[in-house]
């Protein structure tokens, strides 16, 4: 007989076994529906959690001169992000974090958006930075290795190399023409971290990155150092507005330097104007002025319209054309072209330039490479202008011949002269020597390529004694002298248009090209000084400059003096002018 007793205690063992079976099918269908249905919505949402995916780029490639010295690198940099969502006082972290990187404390709270994920606080922070947000022990705050861009040699070829921004892109010169060949690929990598939020190793994307490729340039690093110095100190003498200088191998078109003035810093590029880092000897045109004579002069040579000792009456320093009226620094009489070329005279270059023809003068111009970009590896460059010779009047023939109505670079204007340096074969103006891997090993190399004839070596040999005579007692350049070596060269003194196309009274560029030694150069030199105020004939501002980069450039190289050099020491009252 059953008890009362024991007819509860069999009710509460039912229920409580009902109850036990049925959480225990709940517990069973919920992990069926989470595992087999929600399994996988489960697993990125817990994946959130511990693990963030973020696209990393590999290191970026070297930049170096011809010697292997870096001019670009990248180097290990920390920057510094936060997780909104896991700040508890926004208000006192964004205070904190504000002070230590130096911020607006509103800007930083506003980042700290608990409606975003990651947010980055500081790209590239200096370590000093570092040091401070790490001591804060802000729960929420990551830091992350990076590469940033480093220039060691700071203003060093700077418009030319240029810079790359935050995101290892290249924005300038040959970080932006070359950023194919120098950024790192990209990749995506994964942090991981546990339920306290400390990161530990997960997939690790710089094991599987690519780093950039390096550039090798033609650059020499000691002889962009002296090129610099030297522009540097014309510019500063003379008060100018900037200066340009360029040293080139003619036999190869190996650029040796490329320096523009003013200077700017590419590791804070920020700090200064467009203006400063614009590469202006491939980018910027200008009226070349008496520069322009040497390959006039060497058109009428090569063609036979005139020889060396031909004469021409230079109308005692007036000579009307038209309405226009052509006029020299000094009367002369009767020149030879050789004396033309030695006296700068405009008018000598007129006559010489009707004997020719205004087609001949177009063909031997456009050969040289004006009106027509070089094709050199810097982004940019200028084409110039040489317009068409149907359209000149017979001023503009004149002009042109004595560099006006024409207008040039200064990579075209010494690729040209070094062509009648490298008897009369125009090369193709070289900057990189070759593209290698993070190991060294070549993927592409640089040959020097030739343009084309311009002139016979006997022209080019022939033109070369003319221009030494520039440099010779009572010519233009005797500033570019140097002892123990031959020179020749060329004086330029233009002037500048202004805004509304007419020539400005009072500014001109001042300039200097030449060849050193003269009997086989293995330099040309260009010096251009911009609207300097104290003087303004390019024998006696931009001369001075070119012998200093070629005197120290010779013996950095250890050219040998040659067997005819010019004897002629010149002192410093000398006066000489074009």
């Amino acid at each position: 007989m059953t008890t009362p007793v024991n007819t509860r205690i069999r009710l509460r063992v039912g229920i409580v076994g009902a109850l036990f079976i049925l959480a225990l099918a709940t517990i069973t269908i919920q992990a069926v529906r989470l595992h087999v249905f929600k399994g996988a919505w489960l697993s990125a949402r817990a994946a959130k959690e511990y693990e963030r995916d973020m696209v990393v780029q590999g290191k970026r490639g070297a930049i170096t001169d011809r010697k292997g010295s870096p001019l670009a690198v990248s180097i290990d940099s920390i920057s510094i992000g936060a997780h909104p969502r896991r700040i508890e006082n926004r208000q006192e972290a964004a205070r904190q974090l504000a002070k230590a990187l130096s911020q607006p404390q509103k800007r930083i709270y506003e980042r700290l958006n608990p409606k975003r994920n990651f947010v980055w606080l500081k790209r590239q922070a200096i370590p000093k930075q570092v040091e401070t947000v790490r001591a804060l022990k802000c729960t929420g705050v990551e830091f992350i290795t990076e590469h940033s861009r480093f220039y060691p040699n700071k203003t060093l070829a700077a418009q030319l190399v240029g810079f790359s921004g935050i995101d290892s892109h290249g924005l300038e010169g040959l970080e932006f023409y070359f950023d194919g060949d120098l950024k790192g690929r990209e990749a995506e990598m994964t942090l991981f971290r546990d339920a306290l939020g400390r990161h530990f190793d997960g997939t690790r994307a710089s094991e599987r990155l690519h780093e950039g490729n390096n550039v090798v340039l033609t650059i020499d690093g000691t002889i962009q150092h002296i090129a610099q110095k030297a522009l540097e100190a014309s510019v500063t003498e003379y008060q100018a507005k900037s200066g340009m200088a360029i040293v080139m191998a003619p036999s190869t078109g190996e650029i040796l330097a490329m320096a523009n003035y003013p200077f700017f810093n590419p590791n804070r590029y920020g700090d200064y104007g467009r203006s400063n880092w614009r590469n202006r000897t491939v980018t910027d045109s200008f009226e070349p002025g008496s520069t322009m004579k040497m390959f006039s002069a060497a058109a009428a040579i090569d063609s036979g319209a005139c020889a060396p000792e031909t004469i021409f009456y230079c109308e005692n320093g007036k000579y009307r054309i038209g309405r226009n009226t052509i006029h020299d620094t000094k009367p002369h009489g009767w020149l030879s072209l050789r004396q033309i070329v030695k006296y700068s005279s405009n008018i000598g270059s007129v006559k010489v330039s009707e004997r020719l023809g205004s087609e001949h003068l177009y063909n031997y111009l456009y050969a040289f490479g004006f009106g027509q970009r070089t094709g050199i590896a810097c982004p940019g460059e200028t084409a110039g202008s040489l317009s068409p010779f149907k359209s000149w009047t017979a001023i503009d023939t004149g002009a042109i011949s004595f560099g006006q109505g024409i207008s040039v670079s200064a990579i075209q204007l010494i690729s040209a002269a070094s062509a009648i340096g490298n008897g009369g074969m125009l090369m193709k103006p070289m900057l990189i020597q070759r593209i290698t891997d993070r190991n060294g090993q070549v993927i592409k190399t640089y040959t020097p390529e030739a343009v084309r004839q311009v002139i016979s070596s006997h022209s080019a040999a022939e033109m070369r004694r003319i221009l030494r005579e520039v440099i010779s007692e009572g010519g233009t350049g005797t500033r570019a002298a140097l002892k123990g070596y031959s020179v020749c060269g060329k004086t330029g003194t233009a002037q500048k248009i202004d805004e509304t196309g007419t020539y400005a009274k009072g500014t001109y560029l001042s300039s200097f090209l030449g060849l050193v030694p003269a009997d086989q150069p293995e330099l040309a030199i260009l010096v251009v000084v911009d609207e300097p105020k104290t003087h303004d004939y390019g024998g006696i501002v931009a001369a001075p400059a070119f012998r200093q980069i070629a005197l120290e450039t010779l013996s950095y190289l250890n050219i040998p003096p040659g067997r005819d050099a010019d004897e002629l020491q010149v002192s410093r009252g000398d006066r000489a002018k074009g």
